[in-house]
């Protein structure tokens, strides 16, 4: 079954950047839909970047031009580049494995401070 281990979160001052990475196992990674969604609490988990197995991105209007979503099929990895911060960024950040079922990985911490 795929698994998904996020990792890259931290504490980091509005205007910073950040890198997460998934690291995807269980199944094949290049036939895959990845996603990047986030959490805040007593809300719900948020779509916030998506990447196709052809590479074609999507990204929630909030997100567009600070963040990338990017993978590498050889490693297995999608990767979340997320810059110009802003505490309205600051969340739990959920890899998600989209094709053929959703299968979210346990998340990382992003808290950006003002």
């Amino acid at each position: 079954q795929v698994q998904l281990v996020e990792s890259g979160g931290g504490l980091v001052q509005a205007g910073g950047s950040l890198r997460l990475s998934c690291a995807y196992s269980g199944s094949i990674f290049s036939s895959s839909a990845m996603g990047w969604y986030r959490q805040t609490p007593g809300k719900q988990r948020d779509f916030i970047a998506g990447i196709t197995s052809s590479e074609i991105t999507n990204y929630v209007d909030s997100v567009k031009g600070r963040f990338t979503i990017s993978r590498d099929n050889a490693k297995n990895t999608v990767y979340l580049q997320m810059n110009s911060l802003k505490p309205e960024d600051t969340g739990v950040y959920y890899c998600a494995a989209l094709s053929p079922r959703r299968v979210d990985g346990q998340g990382t911490q992003v808290t950006v401070s003002s």
